[in-house]
């Protein structure tokens, strides 16, 4: 990485279509090219190092002859538990090659929204840091339900940036990097050498996933705009680039860089804004977007002009300005009901309307972060 400073803690990711040879089975050579790479940057660099790491729903199809991704849950389930089995063998195998001990870590995004079981998942990837292992962290497709999903590996290798405040993720894909149009479709197609993460025309140059995965470029460029918050720094490369990983360490300008540009968040403000699973919306005047925007303040009832959604006390929702645009997430004070019923109102009506008042904003700054 050329013209940053050493970087000492990196998220690396690897998708479901490099791990098994597009659905062949797990290509143990290829592993254990990673795993070199990966040895090299622990013993000679001295970087801390987290796997996050796709492939064992691709891997269960592959011992189960199947070669189309089942829909069922319980069928996916299945197959992702038969997968793992295969996927943490093979990397234990080729680490200890190097004398490198390893950890499995199954999350869901149900352990990541409950503030205490995110603060201990923390608290453990940075233990076992500092014990010299690397980590290998999957989502727990074994129990995992469409309301808890991550819904793609990029988004939790975001997430576990953000948990450790990592210097890079490093998304290794099929691809060398992201173009500006679809390189199988487009001849002309360019590779994007450099870009902020925040950029919203990244969006419209990315592809739909693969049969093998659930991510895409879309879900990267996604996953590089939720590491930035931490001020985590993202490649996006190709896995099968000859010692890529090394190159990239030792400062080659390969794949596509994408800078974290905003502010660092504090790992509380991380937290909020990782929360994918918002359970309602708050409508916002243009008065109240410019309090949260440009002066820093609270969200107040009296700027809030229809409710949407289901939510209590202390649940994450999303503020919605007048044009239908995400601007911030806040854990609100206030259940659906009670804001339908002081929407437009003052602060100093509330105990009127509601017979108590338990504070008088409905989000605090404290508890709210701007998109």
């Amino acid at each position: 990485m050329k013209n940053k400073k050493k970087t000492q803690r990196w998220v690396i990711k690897i998708g479901s279509s490099l791990l098994t040879n597009n659905g062949k089975g797990i290509n143990c050579k290829v592993i254990g090219q990673w795993v070199e790479q990966i040895a090299y940057l622990k013993h000679h660099l001295n970087y801390q190092v987290i796997l996050v790491s796709s492939g064992a729903v691709a891997e269960g199809m592959s011992r189960l002859n199947w070669t189309t991704r089942p829909k069922a849950l319980h069928e996916l389930q299945a197959v992702a538990a038969i997968g793992q089995m295969g996927l943490i063998q093979a990397y234990e195998n080729c680490f200890m090659h190097h004398d490198i001990k390893t950890a499995q870590i199954l999350l869901t995004h149900d352990d990541l929204s409950n503030r205490q079981r995110y603060l201990n998942s923390r608290s453990t990837l940075r233990t076992l840091l500092s014990l010299g292992t690397v980590p290998i962290v999957n989502e727990n497709d074994t129990v995992v339900t469409d309301e808890i999903q991550f819904g793609d590996n990029d988004t939790l290798g975001a997430l576990v940036a953000n948990l450790i405040e990592a210097d890079a993720l490093v998304i290794l894909t099929d691809q060398k990097g992201l173009y500006n149009k679809n390189p199988a479709t487009h001849k002309d197609a360019t590779l994007i050498k450099s870009a902020q993460a925040e950029d919203k025309e990244l969006i419209s140059m990315a592809d739909r996933p693969g049969k093998f995965g659930t991510g895409g470029m879309i879900t990267k460029i996604s996953a590089a705009k939720l590491a930035a918050r931490s001020g985590t720094y993202t490649v996006i490369m190709a896995g099968n680039e000859p010692d890529g990983i090394r190159k990239l360490a030792n400062g080659d300008n390969i794949g596509t860089h994408l800078r974290a540009s905003q502010e660092t968040m504090t790992a509380r403000k991380c937290w909020l804004a990782g929360q994918l699973k918002v359970k309602g919306e708050l409508i916002i005047d243009a008065g109240a977007e410019k309090g949260l925007c440009q002066s820093g303040g609270s969200l107040l009832a009296v700027g809030i002009t229809s409710v949407s959604g289901k939510f209590d006390r202390g649940e994450l929702v999303s503020c919605i300005n007048h044009k239908g645009i995400e601007i911030a997430r806040g854990l609100t004070n206030y259940n659906t009901g009670d804001i339908n019923q002081i929407k437009t109102f003052a602060s100093n009506r509330i105990e009127k309307i509601l017979g108590y008042v338990d504070e008088p904003e409905v989000i605090h700054r404290d508890n709210l972060v701007l998109l």
